[in-house]
């Protein structure tokens, strides 16, 4: 009954179109009501401290970095020394689209972000060029998704406080799959373009490429910075986001000079607005996850899937499932703050590491911004690259499956992620 409550009256809110955030306080006040110990106070306290966390001031500042990256010209040459590396190959601007987006993750942890910035800078190249501008924008939105994955994070560091999962361990152990990840895309890329007669540019001369090097250079310096200060232990991923937005306005405003300060009013506020909705979402969420495991809906649904307990693979294979259903229907940060209280105990009753878990249900998350209706991210590729919504899906598909495919082949071989994980933490 407390399992019927809980999913009725969330879904209930939000079918009546209550805002995510409000839908999760309406379920909490629900709970409470059920469970005979309804107080305004309490859910009052657990929404202030819901927000009241360290670790969450990572979100506001990896926020701003991303808007200064992409205010600041930090994207333009990441997508510049990309072109020089590979943009000559028979459908380079693909490639290049990859390249860029590994590199451009390892700067926001944003994908709607990233989406934006190579939607921008890149689908117009690529149409001129005679790539079909649906796959092109189909490609852009995919290769966008591997910014939660690839540290720093957004995704990994709200789970890791909604979990109680080590952030740094989680940013370590998304590197490799979210390469994986890029992969797929470079293998699915490939294949699909095989056949086109499109003209690439004409190769860079290795002076262009050492000097498109040299652009990128203060760009390409902040993910080894944060990567490096996070495997040494110099800073902790809160304090990595701070690094971050500060090398990322420093570069802007005095190296590259792409950012006036007066712009700088802007883009704070955008970073604000992003950041005060995620933050109301996490406080929201809180008020539900306390109700959650007073009314003990996590022994609930152990008991439920108790056959599946003895067998991880099958476990996480039905997990994975479950996420890809919920992720076609809602945005990434309310499903991870929904599904985390309700999943962990779950996945620690089969023995399965919080770490490997955090990375696969991120990844899921991930795919689950380029999966219709919803899909924040193909929205962002759509507006930015004035294509239709039906395009943009259509052209997505063949990238989202070869995603899928790499997410379930981490399903069935766990060492994909804990072996470079434990590598990279020693």
């Amino acid at each position: 009954m407390t399992i019927a409550v809980f999913l009725g009256s969330l879904l209930a809110a939000m079918a009546l179109g209550v805002p995510i955030a409000f839908s999760l306080l309406l379920c909490g006040v629900a709970l409470m009501w059920h469970l005979n110990m309804f107080d305004a106070q309490i859910l009052a306290q657990n929404l202030t401290e819901g927000a009241n966390s360290f670790p969450l001031l990572a979100v506001p500042f990896f926020m701003l970095a991303g808007e200064v990256m992409n205010a600041g010209g930090l994207s333009r040459r990441i997508v510049n020394f990309a072109l020089s590396l590979v943009g000559h190959v028979r459908g380079g601007l693909g490639y290049v689209a990859i390249v860029a987006a590994v590199l451009m993750a390892a700067l926001s942890g944003s994908a709607v972000a990233d989406a934006a910035a190579l939607s921008a800078l890149l689908l117009p190249m690529m149409v001129r060029a005679g790539h079909d501008k649906a796959r092109s924008a189909g490609l852009l939105s995919a290769a966008s998704i591997i910014a939660p994955v690839i540290p720093p994070s957004i995704g990994f560091v709200i789970f890791g406080v909604a979990a109680n999962v080590s952030i740094t361990k989680l940013f370590l152990a998304g590197i490799f799959p979210g390469l994986l990840l890029a992969g797929a895309l470079w293998l699915t890329w490939w294949y699909l373009v095989r056949k086109e007669d499109v003209t690439p540019p004409p190769r860079k001369s290795l002076a262009e490429v050492i000097a498109a090097l040299k652009d990128a250079t203060f760009a390409l310096g902040m993910p080894l910075i944060v990567i490096v200060g996070l495997k040494f232990g110099v800073f902790t991923p809160t304090e990595a986001a701070v690094v971050a937005a500060v090398y990322a306005l420093v570069v802007s405003l005095f190296i590259y000079r792409e950012l006036k300060f007066s712009q700088l009013y802007q883009v704070f506020l955008d970073a604000a607005k992003t950041t005060a909705v995620i933050m109301f979402l996490v406080a929201a969420a809180m008020v539900s996850a306390w109700l959650i495991t007073v009314a003990q809906l996590p022994a609930q649904v152990v008991s439920l899937l108790q056959p599946l307990l003895d067998n991880p693979k099958l476990l996480m294979a039905a997990i994975m499932l479950l996420v890809i259903v919920v992720g076609t229907a809602m945005d990434m940060t309310p499903t991870i703050l929904i599904l985390t209280p309700v999943l962990m105990p779950i996945v620690k009753a089969a023995g399965i590491d919080p770490v490997y878990f955090g990375v696969l249900f991120i990844i899921n998350n991930a795919i689950g911004l380029i999966t219709p209706p919803v899909g924040t991210v193909l929205n962002t590729v759509a507006g930015v690259g004035k294509i239709s919504m039906d395009a943009v899906t259509k052209g997505v598909w063949p990238f989202m499956l070869a995603q899928l495919a790499v997410l379930f082949l981490l399903v069935l071989f766990p060492e994909l992620v804990m072996v470079p994980a434990r590598w990279l933490y020693n």
